[in-house]
């Protein structure tokens, strides 16, 4: 027997037919003229294909191994044509890409719609508490007129007389290899499988339209700049009808005339007399629970913070509120009439910042609520 075809694939005489299989689809991997172009390895190639179009056929097998040449003239002598072995370009395919890529079809009219985003203004407020909005969009939805087939009504899509209904048409080569047979989606039907000979006037065949909708969404507490929140099957409806995608909202806090948020956080300042610095003071705070007297003790410096707990942003996630932060700015007057200059003099010397430039002269007694009275407006 000139050549031994058990040896050529390196399987034994009794191997099943999944090992022989098994062992071709590896050689094929590794002996391709595309994976190896060497001659010799063409010429080895050729030889495993053989061996395989034998030992794959029961019948040729049989006559093989009872000494026979089953491939005789008019019996093939290794190629690629789809003899009584059931050998193919499938096989190759099988071989480097798994039966997978054998798998080919018409492609389905009705696919998944795109996802959509639109943006949403929001106060301070409500994103600290949270709220319902109403919101116009105007996304793709499922053609009332044909239901989404596409088609006018009264027709309906027809299957495509060129491929078939397969949605590919094929095309066969002869090479030093063999015949080599190549698909591609076809060119009528794109694809499909099935043409519309009479598309539906309102959607021109996609089975979709462009329409306005209200939605209803609600805003949790806590939300920021950028937050998104994802509104299930409520986007773009797909080509054919197909299921609609998600709808994302996405935050946009507008700026508030008397906070900045940092965080949960929020930061406010507050400008005061000198004299209401020293002698301690309230001042009334418009907060986002109501107003609120902010207690600011005596000897207050310039740019210290009082810290009021729990006055700020919702925790998204996560119970209790972040904290509002007064900044205290202490303001120092930039132009004093006489009488006040004056009592400013006084109150230096008093402290021992200034030396006295004579007696208080009679009818000073109160010089101190003057004072403090002067630097207040009143």
């Amino acid at each position: 027997m000139a050549t031994d075809y058990y040896a050529v694939l390196g399987v034994r005489r009794d191997a099943g037919q999944d090992e022989i299989k098994k062992a071709f689809r590896r050689l094929a991997r590794e002996l391709h003229p595309d994976v190896n172009p060497d001659p010799k390895t063409q010429e080895r190639f050729k030889e495993i294909n053989a061996a395989y179009e034998v030992l794959s056929d029961p019948q040729k097998r049989q006559v093989y191994d009872l000494g026979g040449d089953p491939l005789s003239p008019g019996g093939g002598a290794g190629g690629f044509g789809a003899g009584a072995a059931g050998f193919g370009f499938s096989d190759i395919m099988d071989a480097f890409f798994g039966a997978a890529a054998g798998q080919r079809g018409p492609r389905s009219r009705t696919r998944r719609g795109q996802d959509a985003m639109i943006r949403l203004e929001i106060t301070l407020e409500e994103a600290a508490f949270g709220t319902t909005k109403e919101l116009q969009v105007d996304t793709a939805v499922t053609c009332t007129t044909c239901s989404g087939e596409g088609a006018a009504p009264g027709t309906s899509a027809q299957t495509c007389d060129m491929c078939r209904g397969k949605g590919e048409v094929s095309q066969v080569t002869r090479s030093f290899l063999g015949q080599v047979m190549t698909s591609r989606p076809c060119p009528q039907c794109q694809g499909f499988g099935t043409v519309v000979p009479t598309p539906c006037p309102e959607c021109a065949g996609d089975g979709r339209v462009r329409a306005r909708r209200t939605l209803t969404v609600k805003i949790p507490a806590g939300v920021d700049n950028g937050t998104r929140i994802q509104l299930a099957g409520e986007g773009e409806v797909g080509p054919g009808g197909g299921p609609a995608g998600d709808l994302y909202v996405e935050i946009a806090e507008t700026t508030h005339t008397i906070f900045q948020r940092r965080g949960d956080d929020l930061h406010c300042t507050v400008t005061i007399p000198m004299t209401a610095a020293a002698l301690g003071t309230q001042v009334p705070l418009q907060t986002l629970d109501g107003l609120e007297e902010v207690d600011i003790r005596p000897g207050t410096q310039s740019g210290q913070s009082i810290p009021l707990h729990g006055r700020g942003i919702t925790h998204l996630r996560g119970g209790g509120r972040g904290d509002l932060i007064v900044h205290v700015e202490v303001k120092t007057p930039s132009k004093l009439d006489p009488e006040q200059e004056e009592l400013l003099r006084r109150l230096a010397v008093l402290r021992g910042e200034e030396r006295p430039s004579g007696q208080f002269a009679p009818g000073q007694q109160g010089l101190f609520s003057r004072l403090k009275d002067a630097f207040n407006g009143r």
